[in-house]
């Protein structure tokens, strides 16, 4: 009987994207099987569904019955929402798994960094638990030591007089630590402490990410150090860019084929990322005045959060009728605005595409890697403020612009970072580094290369608990 894997996303695509690559990879690599249980309160997004609605060979999916969370509030933030989602989908997923057990041979149990609470269900089937941690190893060192952080530190984070020191990893601002952990009182820190907590009780967690891109976290991680697990390192897992068959992608591609090579600026805030309508109409103009070209993906405004799409589907009105008036004729040929959605790792594997001005999510930054294309670093939520300072002031492959004293990135700065990025000696150094970046990439995912090796040390070691039925 085959070797197969138990994977628990909890909601959100930027986990269930590298999850299932994670899995592709263990089916095309090492003849695996893979059954997802996927948790939801009753919405399922609609880039959820079409993963779900194009089954891969070898994989399959069970979605749980709906979790009721009916009694949270409608400002409750992102984590409680999906931590309590787990705790609520574990009944339902304990049938699900049972109803499973006699035909499958389970040699792993898999969650991401907020399902640990999974690991009762894993433990009492006896499969193995591990976590697959779908960000940084900066953040990966973060929660394995947070806390620690919790208990020295009395006062927010953001408060704090010296920077964060996070083992291996430059020094960080309180305040560019990750969104959930900025209130300590609110519930969101307190289910992120709970799960970091928790992380340590895995057998292993399997990380995307690679030593090249963040050197100092990954010796650490790697360090012997009891109650820490062993961190498989086997990143970059990305969506790789197929011809779209729908209206939006064969657009986006004709546009990238009639355009110079690498001019084109990529604009995309992510699956979740909203901003507000004057950031919008700042952005049209500074694009305007950059004189660049660009393809940007629009999504309606909100004035309150800049997660706002991260839960709920997109409200009816049109995107483009936020845009300045005439902004779309006065750019015409020279940049394209899609609503809603694009093709992502088509566009940024074109060889139009030039750069990408991104909400710095790990799965697009990864994507900006494996395509050698550099970045404006523009974070909204979640660990992104992290992901920008490595981005920038360690890693240097972006450049990130200046909010003035209102909260917003102005015209004139936007212009400014674009030219700089696109054709200015800063953005050349860039793309020089980002070069090199993709190069290592390329060299850790051959068949010799160190990510390969890891995956198949985890792959054996998952092989060596098989038991045939």
């Amino acid at each position: 009987m085959e070797s197969h894997i138990a994977i628990f996303p909890t909601p959100g695509m930027g986990h269930l994207i590298p999850l299932v690559e994670f899995a592709k990879k263990l089916i095309q690599k090492h003849n695996f099987t893979v059954t997802f249980f996927i948790p939801t309160d009753g919405f399922l997004s609609n880039a959820s569904k079409s993963f779900l609605e194009n089954p891969t060979p070898r994989i399959e999916y069970v979605v749980l019955p709906p979790a009721n969370i009916d009694d949270l509030s409608e400002d409750v933030k992102i984590e409680t929402r999906i931590a309590l989602t787990v705790i609520r989908s574990l009944s339902s997923l304990r049938d699900a798994v049972k109803s499973f057990v006699s035909t499958k041979n389970f040699v792993a149990f898999v969650v991401d960094l907020f399902g640990t609470d999974a690991f009762e269900v894993a433990n009492e089937f006896e499969i193995s638990p591990y976590i697959f941690y779908p960000s940084t190893a900066m953040c990966l060192s973060l929660f394995l030591n947070l806390s620690k952080l919790d208990e020295s530190v009395s006062c927010e984070y953001r408060d704090m007089s010296e920077k964060v020191r996070i083992p291996g990893c430059m020094p960080i601002h309180g305040s560019d630590l990750l969104q959930p952990v900025q209130d300590r009182k609110n519930d969101a820190y307190k289910w992120v402490l709970h799960h970091s907590k928790r992380h340590r009780m895995a057998e292993g967690i399997v990380l995307n990410s690679f030593k090249e891109l963040e050197p100092g976290a990954i010796e650490y991680l790697q360090e012997p150090e009891t109650g820490k697990p062993p961190v498989y390192c086997i990143g970059p897992l990305i969506r790789m860019g197929s011809v779209s068959e729908n209206n939006e992608g064969s657009v986006c591609s004709k546009w990238l084929d009639e355009q110079p090579s690498g001019s084109v600026l990529y604009i995309s805030f992510g699956s979740g990322g909203t901003l507000s309508h004057q950031q919008i109409t700042e952005i049209a103009f500074g694009l305007e005045m950059s004189e660049q070209r660009f393809l940007w993906v629009l999504r309606s405004p909100s004035d309150t959060i800049a997660n706002a799409t991260y839960f709920s589907t997109q409200n009816s009105c049109d995107p483009l009728a936020s845009l300045p008036q005439g902004f779309l004729d006065r750019t015409k040929g020279r940049g394209l605005v899609v609503p809603l959605w694009a093709p992502q790792a088509q566009i940024l594997s074109h060889g139009s595409t030039g750069g990408f001005l991104s909400h710095c999510g790990w799965n697009s930054t990864l994507e900006s890697v494996v395509n050698g294309i550099p970045l404006i670093a523009w974070p909204l939520y979640a660990e992104q403020r992290m992901n920008a300072v490595m981005l920038t002031e360690d890693m240097k492959v972006a450049l990130r612009p200046i909010f003035n004293e209102n909260g917003l990135v102005t015209r004139f700065e936007i212009a400014k970072i674009v030219k700089n990025l696109m054709e200015g000696e800063e953005g050349k150094g860039i793309q020089s580094r980002m070069k090199d970046l993709k190069d290592a990439a390329a060299k850790v995912l051959s068949d010799n290369g160190s990510s390969t090796k890891s995956l198949t040390e985890l792959a054996t070691k998952w092989k060596s608990k098989l038991v045939f039925k």
